[in-house]
């Protein structure tokens, strides 16, 4: 994790090859970036409120599913 001049904060993470191109697939069809993809997810996702993790789980992978299902 490291932070840049303006603050924000950069994650390095790893993903399997497979799901890499999928990624970049995924986000060559929509036209952005797959980091964008990415940031979009997680900060949906935080911005959930915090009552039950497996409710907010449920609700990030129904709002997703069509992305997860190309990805698979």
């Amino acid at each position: 994790m490291a932070s840049d001049i303006s603050g924000k904060t950069t994650f390095h993470l790893t993903v399997s090859p497979e799901n890499a191109r999928r990624l970049e697939e995924i986000a060559s069809e929509s036209g952005v970036a797959p980091e964008e993809i990415l940031r979009t997810s997680v900060e949906e996702w935080l911005s959930r409120p915090r009552a039950d993790f497996a409710e907010a789980a449920a609700y990030v992978l129904k709002k997703n599913s069509e992305l997860y299902r190309r990805l698979s």
